[in-house]
């Protein structure tokens, strides 16, 4: 293993961070992983058990090893990092699309890439908008105050996703509560509990939908048809896939939308420039990504070694990734702590990179700018209804959001 010296270029820097850590502010990265924001592409970190793995800091670096195929993204290897207790559960399961690597990765992939182009999400757009604007109804019908998570920033991509794949919307309350428990449970068998609750619930979902004589409108129905009769798809690894297309679809998108909002209602000079000018809104889209980074710590194992950035990565160590500050390299971004709706250079990886990059990232991109757009022309009074510093939000180990957003207007 490379010494540390040889990618700090002291000896006299304190032990390994630990990662990952709770921010103090729900849009900045942890106070505590200041030290890797030094310029260094490459730091090792300690996980809950004490094992290190390699953290990954910078753009340039981060995108290089994310294009990589000798780092893999399958967790039934011995060394692929896990960093909390939780992520413990099923790491002994095969898990469709994210933990596979090429050629089987490429194979599920090319089945749904017609669902998520930007094609796809443009024609999905009036639809989005009746979903937002209905919601919207229903919270000034209702009258303020409102938790925004419960009333608007949950439910739009949650409706969003069921309407795409074909699942019942009626049964919301029980996915969304066995999704927080599968990314935010206190123990591994919670999240045990919640993944086999969830797979017992599409495996039903998609044996009904294999009864019907034709297929309907949604995601899974085309693949139960298609796919999954004529064999390119086995039953197993079509429940996985479903259930990462639900969680993941409506759990990333939600936490954008209320830490996007309280993220603006703390910028009001930008906010206002935001209303002077609408038409802004793709490009506040894409600095709310790069600056809230929510997605931290895309883990990695690595297959064979790896010489990259003065340092070397032996087969079988572990490779972290932190979204937070990979987007706020200084090397790349002028001012990165800042809300900058103007940035010549967007290339952040709040999306990832390479052949995993977030599937649903064109239609992500729709339902924030619907979102967000609608929220602050329907409700021009906009405003926090509690202290700011009194408004809970989620621990580093998780998807980064805001547990709830008490707002008026």
């Amino acid at each position: 293993m490379t010494e540390l010296t040889d990618i700090t270029g002291s000896a006299d820097l304190p032990g390994p961070v630990a990662f990952p850590q709770d921010r103090t502010c729900p849009y900045h990265p942890p106070t505590g992983y200041e030290p890797l924001r030094d310029g260094r592409p490459l730091s090792r970190v300690t996980l809950y058990d004490g094992r290190e793995v390699w953290l990954v800091t910078a753009q340039t670096t981060a995108r290089a090893l994310l294009s990589d195929p000798r780092l893999s993204t399958d967790r039934r290897h011995s060394g692929f990092p896990v960093p909390t207790p939780r992520f413990e559960a099923g790491r002994d399961r095969r898990i469709a699309l994210l933990g596979m690597d090429d050629p089987e990765h490429h194979r599920q992939r090319r089945m749904l890439i017609p669902s998520f182009t930007v094609k796809r999400a443009a024609a999905l757009r009036p639809w989005i908008q009746r979903i937002v604007d209905g919601l919207l109804d229903a919270m000034t019908e209702q009258g303020p105050p409102a938790d925004l998570v419960s009333a608007f920033a949950l439910p739009v991509p949650s409706m969003v996703i069921c309407g795409l794949l074909g699942v019942p919307y009626a049964d919301h309350e029980f996915f969304e509560e066995q999704s927080r428990r599968l990314l935010r449970g206190p123990t591994a068998a919670d999240a045990q509990e919640a993944r086999d609750r969830l797979e017992e619930y599409l495996d039903g979902l998609i044996e009904a939908k294999a009864k019907e004589a034709g297929p309907g409108d949604g995601i899974l129905d085309d693949l139960v048809h298609h796919r999954l009769r004529d064999g390119e798809l086995e039953r197993a690894d079509l429940v996985s896939l479903a259930l990462i297309l639900l969680v993941a679809g409506h759990e990333t998108t939600a936490n954008m939308i209320s830490l996007g909002t309280y993220t603006l209602l703390q910028h009001p000079g930008r906010l206002a420039e935001l209303r002077a000018d609408p038409a802004l809104l793709p490009a506040v889209v894409e600095e709310l990504l790069r600056m809230l980074s929510i997605a931290e710590g895309l883990q990695r194992v690595a297959l064979a070694d790896i010489e990259i950035a003065g340092a070397t990565i032996r087969a079988g160590e572990g490779v972290l990734f932190a979204t937070s500050v990979i987007n706020r390299d200084t090397a790349v971004y002028d001012g990165p702590d800042g809300v900058d709706f103007h940035r010549p250079d967007r290339h952040h990886v709040a999306f990832g990179f390479g052949i995993h990059q977030c599937l649903g990232q064109n239609l992500a991109r729709a339902e924030l700018e619907i979102a967000l757009g609608a929220l602050f022309t329907r409700l021009p009074g906009l405003r926090l209804a509690a202290p700011a510093e009194d408004i809970p939000f989620k621990p580093g180990d998780t998807i980064q959001g805001m547990l709830e957003l008490p707002v008026t207007w």
